[in-house]
């Protein structure tokens, strides 16, 4: 009986090995898997960085927009 659990686990972990994807293989919106991965981590990379506050306008500016 042990010997038919331990061969039902190598099936079943040989049969799920063979479902994930290559990095070649296409992705969302036509690029490759390893491609998605990099445009991803590009956009976190970007997301992440401290954006510069816009500069408040000079006094004198504020003084001609509230007339």
């Amino acid at each position: 009986m042990p010997r038919i659990g331990l061969s039902l686990y190598a099936a079943a972990t040989i049969l799920t090995a063979g479902c994930s994807r290559t990095d070649n293989e296409p992705g969302p919106g036509g690029v490759t898997v390893s491609e998605a991965k990099a445009l991803d981590d590009a956009a976190e990379m970007l997301e992440s960085r401290d954006s510069v506050p816009a500069p408040e306008p000079a006094k004198d500016e504020k003084a001609k927009a509230s007339e």
